[in-house]
């Protein structure tokens, strides 16, 4: 049977073009609260429970339980020489590839201090001590998030990284070995995150959980932050295509089907200055479909969050990435660089027809990991920078202190608030 997915078209200037986009901007919008109270007896039970909180559930949920919760020796280096040669050749390369852009990236961190009238202030970055990766299970196997998180985590100089997946593959623990895992946690969904959030007696407790999961997970991430911090509550994934007359619409159709692969509840949006290249794309999307294996879930996908807008020229095109800030942009327009150069809301830019959004998952170099529904209004790819603190450093002279004294104990008594004034005039009164 022929899959036949309908990519919905809408044209600017029409009320149906302006209702989908303003939707497609609320995009963001979960349905975090349906699952909320299920989530929260799961975290409650593996605060209060421990292990065996934890075990209760993976049972549950997982129908399996481990032999151990908290892998130190995990096989990684057997694994990874078990692969077969091209598998284990790209998990080199990704790592090495992965490595390299976020050294470069961490060169741009170090801190800071300078000395003006007898005050020394500087900025003091640290790593973080231990960080928690969430490595999803069930739909697929992702070794490239493994690698994509935790690569970033090693470069930043975390001292421990615990990788949470379930009933792990030989990819996945080859991909811990490569970006060098210190344990595996093997417990997937909310309960995973419990563990990781609030610690167990097998399990330490870690500063920060990243890594993309199910609406369960992101609904755990978002109420054990504040416990520990997280990088972001992470929605379904999505593809922008931006394109001219000048598009492929073999190559459009390509890259919208890597992204709704992924989840029925994938975006793979269009935005195009050529109406005639809309059914075209149909076309492409139907013949690409028919003997895709993962067919039943990108068809799902299109037929549900598959829309392509018609804009009257490039500058409509620049308009409608920047309004929708999507996850991944690609760009397969005439000069792709100088287009993409304008577009400043995007978690990831694709430039040019020959720029794959797959080559961003596995490949290229930066984290994969990135702001999803909206959230790159605001929001970054996964970095260096998200597995460090700050602590800013202030140093007075006992000149400089008498010197400000007045203007600060003013301020301070401003806000009513005499004990500041007064901590400051204990030290300056009888010095001055």
């Amino acid at each position: 049977m022929t899959a036949i997915a309908a990519l919905r078209s809408f044209e600017q200037g029409t009320a149906e073009y302006d209702a989908l986009l303003s939707r497609l901007t609320r995009r963001g919008e979960s349905d975090l609260d349906r699952v909320e109270p299920a989530v929260r007896e799961i975290l409650s039970a593996v605060r209060s429970e421990g292990d065996a909180g934890l075990k209760r559930y993976v049972e549950r949920f997982e129908k399996r339980l481990p032999k151990a919760w908290l892998e130190r020796d995990y096989g990684g280096e057997a694994a990874l020489a078990g692969l077969p040669k091209p598998v284990a050749e790209a998990l080199l390369e990704g790592a090495a590839r992965i490595r390299r852009y976020h050294q470069r990236q961490a060169e741009s961190l170090g801190g800071f201090e300078y000395t003006e009238q007898g005050v020394t202030l500087g900025s003091r970055v640290t790593p973080l001590a231990r960080v928690g990766v969430y490595a999803p299970g069930g739909k697929a196997r992702y070794p490239s998030s493994v690698l994509m998180c935790a690569v970033p985590a090693q470069v930043a100089g975390v001292t421990e990284i615990i990788v949470a997946s379930p009933d792990t593959s030989p990819e996945v623990r080859a991909a811990c070995h490569l970006a060098g895992v210190h344990a595996l946690l093997d417990a997937g969904g909310a309960q995973a995150i419990a563990a990781l959030a609030y610690g167990t007696e097998s399990v330490p407790r870690v500063d920060k959980i990243v890594g993309p999961g199910n609406i369960y997970v992101a609904a755990a991430k978002r109420l054990v932050f504040g416990e520990v911090d997280i990088d972001s509550i992470a929605g379904p994934s999505e593809i922008l295509v931006v394109a001219d007359s000048s598009a492929d619409p073999v190559l459009i159709a390509a890259d919208l089907l890597s992204q709704a692969e992924h989840d029925e509840a994938a975006y793979p949006l269009l935005v195009t200055s050529d109406a005639s290249l809309v059914p075209r794309v149909q076309a492409e999307l139907t013949r690409q479909l028919s003997d895709l294996p993962r067919k039943a879930i990108a068809d799902a996908s299109v037929s549900s969050n598959g829309f392509a807008l018609v804009v009257a020229d490039r500058d409509g095109l620049v308009a409608v990435a920047n309004q929708l800030a999507a996850e991944h942009v690609a760009v397969h327009t005439v000069e792709p660089r100088a287009l993409a150069d304008r577009i400043l809301r995007a978690g990831a830019i694709f430039v040019g027809s020959m720029t794959p959004e797959a080559a961003g998952d596995y490949l290229a170099g930066p984290s994969h990991v990135l702001p999803t529904g909206g959230a790159a209004r605001y929001g970054a790819p996964l970095g260096v920078y998200d597995f460090v603190s700050r602590t800013s450093i202030i140093d007075y002279e006992p000149s400089a202190l008498i010197a400000q004294g007045p203007k600060i104990t003013a301020f301070a008594r401003a806000e009513g608030l005499e004990a500041h004034a007064r901590a400051v005039e204990f030290r300056t009164l009888t010095k001055s």
